[in-house]
């Protein structure tokens, strides 16, 4: 059944989201934003292991996860407005994954991570969306698994992995017998792996857990973390029109420049008000059929906008913004690196389309 807000609990969950928006600024502005991202691509890890147990003590990992199971059981409001200001910063401490773990893990594993004794990452747990695309998932006998998993993001950072296997989902610790990484590097620095096994032994078979549930969650955060990049590469180019000077005026004073820029935020506006009502509508309890559709509409919007707006932030800057020097050149290749990530642009097409389909039927 449909939750209704009153005034007084809007207000609350407004005062709920400006404090999240603020601890994260705080955050993100004191290690450095832009110039920690540089340090941290192409790294042994991806992250910085100090500032992941930071997010846990402050309570990000867990922040979705119930009160009875060790987290904060906050809404998707806070949950959006935070990974918004990460992407502002290009944050690459995988707060999505870590989260979509934490609410999957049994008590003690999910406590583990929350307060950030030990890093579990997801395995082959969502991707992608359209079945025929998908890889066979590992086969677990014996509680041992054999197969592989690609594309596992930030692999070499991870202690443990939460694989879905054929016999549900299984929790592997990654100096287990038989595990062995395959390191890929992606556009923003960070890497991918596919994770092999080699009739490794599982520590821990999970079953009776709502894992469509908190890929919704998972999905639409990586929409919130897009429009975060958009805004970022947004405003860094509203900064270089008012500095950037041609034929003895500012640029951002050329007619042709304003009115593309008016464009570029019109995107980034209709795609936060898109994620907004995705995450009211999973706060609010709406029918599933709903929340899926507004979900991946956000997710389809998010993806698209931020290439958009990110490919057109490079070109306001001219030809320094195609270097590697140039900040600007940083949130194309976020933007590229999360383009799939949980179902890509077609993927969330067609479960659109397939659930329009369901409700005329």
């Amino acid at each position: 059944m449909t939750i209704e807000w009153t005034q007084e609990d809007l207000e609350a969950r407004e005062e709920q989201v400006r404090m999240i928006r603020d601890s994260a600024v705080t955050l993100v502005s004191r290690h450095g934003a832009l110039e920690r991202a540089r340090k941290t691509r192409y790294s042994d890890l991806g992250l910085d292991p100090a500032i992941w147990r930071e997010f846990c003590e402050m309570g990000w990992t867990g922040l979705r996860v119930p009160e009875e199971k060790g987290g904060a059981g906050l809404g998707m409001l806070e949950y959006v407005a935070l990974l918004e200001e990460l992407g502002k910063g290009l944050v690459p401490e995988p707060l999505i994954e870590g989260a979509l773990t934490a609410a999957l893990l049994p008590q003690d594993a999910a406590t583990a991570q929350i307060q950030g004794e030990q890093l579990i990452l997801p395995a082959g747990i969502g991707l992608p969306l359209n079945t025929e695309d998908r890889d066979p998932p590992p086969v677990c006998r014996d509680n041992a698994l054999d197969g592989e998993v690609r594309r596992v993001a930030l692999a070499s950072a991870a202690d443990a992995f939460l694989v879905m296997c054929d016999q549900g989902l299984a929790l592997v610790d990654k100096d287990a017998a038989g595990l062995t990484l395959e390191r890929q590097l992606q556009q923003d620095g960070s890497h991918v792996a596919t994770v092999k096994f080699n009739n490794t032994p599982v520590r821990e078979l999970v079953s009776s857990v709502d894992v469509d549930a908190a890929l919704e969650d998972a999905t639409l955060g990586c929409a919130a973390y897009l429009l975060g990049v958009m805004q970022a590469a947004f405003d860094e180019t509203l900064s270089y029109l008012k500095i950037r000077r041609q034929f003895g005026k500012e640029i951002g004073s050329f007619q042709a420049l304003q009115h593309r820029a008016v464009d570029l935020k019109i995107q980034i506006e209709l795609t936060r008000a898109m994620v907004t009502s995705a995450a009211r509508a999973i706060d609010q309890e709406f029918p599933i059929e709903r929340i899926r559709r507004a979900v991946s509409t956000a997710r389809v919007k998010a993806s698209t906008a931020a290439m958009l707006v990110t490919r057109e932030a490079v070109q306001f800057h001219g030809g320094i913004g195609y270097t590697d020097e140039a900040d600007i050149g940083l949130f194309p290749r976020k933007v590229l690196v999360l383009l799939n990530r949980f179902g890509g642009v077609d993927g969330h097409k067609r479960r659109f389309m397939s659930l329009i389909d369901e409700e005329d039927a």
